[in-house]
This record gives C-alpha cells, sequence and structure tokens, in this order.
C-alpha cells in the first residue's frame, strides 16, 4: 500500500459524510413509510382503520368529543390501560394529554344482542387506544383486535 492511498483526504471525507448522510435519509424513509396507515383525523381514514380490522361500523352514528387523560393511571383506568397494552397501545405514554374519543355502532360484531359500540381514542391521526362493549346490565368491554391480529 502506498503512503498516498493511506492519507486521509478532503475528498474521501466528503464521500464518507455523503454516504452517511443518504443512508440516514434512507432509514427516516423506510421508518417514515412502515409506520404510515389512514390518517385517523379524518372520518374516511377512521372508516378504513377500522375495516382493516375487519369491523363495519355505522359512520351516521360517530359521536365525537374532546377529552382530557388523567395524569395517573388508576383503578378502572389502570385496569383500562392493560387492555390497551395487550393490543400495543399505551395511555401513560399520553398522561395529562388531550385527545379526541370516536364512538360508533358497530354492526357486525358475532352473535350481538343489542347494541354494540366501538370507540377509539385519536391523538394527531393516530390511534392511541380502543375498545368493543355494550351497554347492557351485562355487557362486556374488550379491546378493537380480534384475536390472532395481534
Amino acid at each position: 500500500m502506498t503512503e498516498k492511498s493511506r492519507v486521509f483526504t478532503k475528498k474521501k471525507a466528503l464521500t464518507i459524510v455523503f454516504a452517511c448522510a443518504l443512508a440516514l435519509l434512507a432509514l427516516i424513509l423506510i421508518c417514515r413509510f412502515m409506520n404510515r396507515g389512514p390518517d385517523l383525523s379524518t372520518k374516511e381514514g377512521r372508516e378504513m382503520f377500522l375495516s382493516e380490522l375487519g369491523w363495519q361500523v355505522d359512520m351516521t352514528s360517530e359521536t365525537c368529543r374532546s377529552v382530557l387523560i388523567p395524569d395517573a393511571l388508576d383503578g378502572v383506568l389502570e385496569r383500562y390501560n392493560e387492555m390497551q397494552l395487550e393490543q400495543g397501545y399505551d395511555l401513560s405514554r399520553h398522561l395529562g394529554e388531550r385527545c379526541e374519543q370516536y364512538t360508533y355502532i358497530l354492526e357486525n360484531y358475532p352473535e350481538a344482542t343489542g347494541g354494540v359500540f366501538i370507540t377509539i381514542y385519536v391523538q394527531n391521526g393516530k390511534i392511541i387506544a380502543g375498545d368493543i362493549h355494550t351497554s347492557s346490565i351485562n355487557g362486556f368491554m374488550h379491546g378493537i383486535r380480534r384475536a390472532g391480529d395481534g
């Protein structure tokens, strides 16, 4: 190896910096592309998201309200977050923050007797929590993902 090939020139340094910048940009674009999903700040995006989960909802039944997530999770809210964690969501990352709560009548719940509802919590166009529930006295509540959806 000659002495000249060991010299670290400006040209070699710029080439290395440029290659690293390209690799970083590619990584950012790949991560952004992989995390893409419907924009849940739009009605169409919410309908698409719920449809992708296999749920059919009555979009005309939509109710929306702004909610404040408490500063601490305790009691019922702590158990609710345990259900969210099983679905890949975590309300503890949003303590003290506002989000939008959207509720719909669920039309294709298996063996439904009476009204079944689906509620999703959306912040900045992304879901942060969700559940399926009934309001009957012998009702139930569980996550929005079907068994095996992960």
